[in-house]
């Protein structure tokens, strides 16, 4: 098949990107250009918000696409720019939306795809503006064009940096902080429950939804199998270094009244994955402890390259 992938060389693009390859499908990708992508990719070059740029390079490719993948897509006139652009461009189109277009504090365990309450600006202006561009494809006119959308949670692996609470999430520095002995300061002790997906089962099941029907007009949660504790993320992570974890617990209650921006961090966030099993597409199904191991092993490799 052909499949178009909007990103392409970012976190969860480039994982796409190597999962529609592996498939052996013909993949192209748009970027800025400013990172390479793998060989056997047709790059093209737009970045889609100058004006009339991503339009061009559309205008001269002359097909339809089987799959379009949109990796970063943030707000309302990116998903204006793809109904425009791919409702005539496109057989299938995903959207790569988030887990925190959930309200924080009217969530359900596990939580489902249809929810009472959903975020709201003041509570997080990414979720708010995902949530936005969700309802542009489930309300609006995407002609014959079949629409996907999931709600991903945590997405860790190599190429991004580890840490999935405040204060230390992405942390460039928490491997050297761990092998110091440094105490990580984790808002609640770490209690709080995750279901982290590694970032190349999420690109299995983004590939997964070209040519399946039933995914169509469909949202998916999409989670790693296991549900654990903060605490245990990092806890693995020690375990991989073969140092101790050393915690400093941060009060909640005071911690979200100096950052309301966090509440999405600072909640139980568990899904149900039957939904995905249901509609034929790829569970994730990689283990926290070996997808972290991943991680670490491929952050230390990259890091000791660059360094």
């Amino acid at each position: 098949m052909d499949v178009l992938v909007i990103g392409g060389s970012g976190h969860v693009s480039g994982a796409v990107v190597r999962a529609a390859l592996a498939n052996r499908h013909q993949v192209w990708t748009i970027t800025r250009g400013q990172r390479p992508v793998p060989a056997g990719v047709t790059s093209l070059v737009a970045d889609r918000h100058t004006p009339g740029a991503l339009e061009a390079v559309m205008a001269g490719q002359g097909r339809v696409w089987d799959l379009v993948v949109d990796c970063i897509c943030y707000d309302l006139p990116a998903i204006h720019q793809d109904l425009a652009l791919f409702r005539q461009r496109a057989r299938q189109f995903v959207l790569i939306s988030t887990d925190f277009v959930y309200h924080p504090s009217h969530r359900s365990f596990p939580q489902p795809e249809e929810a009472s309450h959903w975020a709201g600006a003041p509570i997080t202006a990414y979720g708010y503006k995902k949530r936005l561009c969700e309802l542009e494809l489930i309300e609006g006119d995407t002609g014959e064009m079949g629409w996907t959308i999931l709600r991903p949670c945590h997405i860790y692996g190599p190429t991004s940096e580890l840490g999935c609470l405040p204060l230390h999430g992405r942390d460039p520095q928490l491997i050297a902080k761990l092998r110091a002995g440094q105490p990580l300061q984790l808002v609640g002790g770490g209690h709080f429950l995750q279901q982290p997906i590694l970032a190349e089962d999420l690109a299995r099941t983004v590939v997964s939804v070209a040519g399946n029907r039933e995914a169509c007009g469909q949202v998916y949660n999409t989670a790693g199998p296991e549900v654990i504790e903060s605490r245990q993320y990092y806890q693995l992570i020690a375990e991989i270094l073969g140092v101790g974890l050393s915690v400093e617990e941060v009060p909640v209650s005071s911690y979200l009244a100096e950052h309301p921006e966090a509440a999405p961090f600072l909640c139980h966030r568990t899904y149900d994955l039957s939904r995905l099993a249901a509609s034929g597409l790829s569970v994730p199904s990689t283990p926290v402890a070996e997808g972290l191991r991943q991680h670490v092993e491929g952050l230390l490799a990259r890091k000791g390259a660059a360094g």
